[in-house]
C-alpha cells in the first residue's frame, strides 16, 4: 500500500533535513512510540496501537538505507511484530525536504489494522502526518540550547497507545455505524425467526 503526504517545512530546510534524520529529536513527535535505542544509522523501538478495546504492542527496528545531503531525500526502511503475534508492520519511506516536506511510504501490513481498509489507514496515516508536522514546528522554534539538549537524548517518550479509532473521527463512525446496524438487523431477524418457530 502506498501512501503519499506533504507538508510545509516548519523551518528552515536545512534544519528540518537535520531533525528528520535525529530519531531522538522527533521521536516525541510520534504518538504511541518509544524509543528504545540508536546506533549510527539503526534504531529500534516499539509502538502501542489501540484498536477500540484492543491493544497491540509493536517491537521492531528501522534504519537509514540512502541519505543524500544534497538533495535531502532520504530514505528509511522499518519493520516491526505484534508482540502477542497478532500482526506485523513494515514500511520504506521516502522523504524530500525543500520548501515543502514531500513523504512516501510502502506500507505492508497483516492482522487487526489490515482490517481497516486502505481508505482508513490512509485517512489516519494523514491525520498523523499533521500532528507530527505540528510537534516538529514546535520542536524546532524552542532557542532554549538545554531543552533542545534534552530532546536529542531523550529515548523513552509517553507510551501512551495511538488510537486509531479516535483519529480517524467522524470518518470511522461512517463507515462503521452503518455496519454495526446491518449486523444489528440480522441478529434481530434471526432471533424474531427463532421466536416464531416456537
Amino acid at each position: 500500500m502506498k501512501l503519499t503526504h506533504s507538508f510545509a517545512a516548519p523551518g528552515p530546510a536545512e534544519e528540518v533535513w537535520e531533525a528528520l534524520l535525529d530519531p531522538e529529536r522527533v521521536a516525541p513527535c510520534l504518538p504511541g512510540a518509544t524509543l528504545t535505542s540508536v546506533d549510527g544509522k539503526t534504531f529500534s523501538g516499539e509502538v502501542k496501537v489501540k484498536l477500540g478495546p484492543v491493544q497491540l504492542l509493536y517491537r521492531g527496528s528501522g534504519e537509514f538505507v540512502e541519505v543524500d545531503p544534497v538533495a535531502r531525500r532520504a530514505v528509511m526502511k522499518a519493520a516491526g511484530k505484534d508482540t502477542r503475534g497478532n500482526g506485523t508492520a513494515s514500511a520504506l519511506v521516502t522523504f524530500v525536504v525543500g520548501d515543502t516536506v514531500e513523504v512516501e511510504t510502502d506500507l505492508a501490513i497483516t492482522g487487526r489494522p489490515a482490517q481497516l481498509g486502505r481508505g482508513l489507514i490512509a485517512e489516519v496515516s494523514g491525520k498523523l502526518v499533521d500532528q507530527f508536522a505540528e510537534c516538529l514546528a514546535g520542536t524546532l522554534s524552542s532557542v532554549d540550547p538545554d531543552e533542545v539538549a534534552q530532546q536529542q537524548h531523550l529515548r523513552v517518550v509517553p507510551d501512551e497507545p495511538i488510537d486509531l479509532i479516535d483519529t480517524a473521527g467522524v470518518p470511522v463512525l461512517k463507515r462503521v455505524l452503518p455496519v454495526a446496524a446491518a449486523a444489528f438487523a440480522v441478529v434481530l431477524f434471526v432471533v424474531l425467526r427463532r421466536r416464531r418457530q416456537r
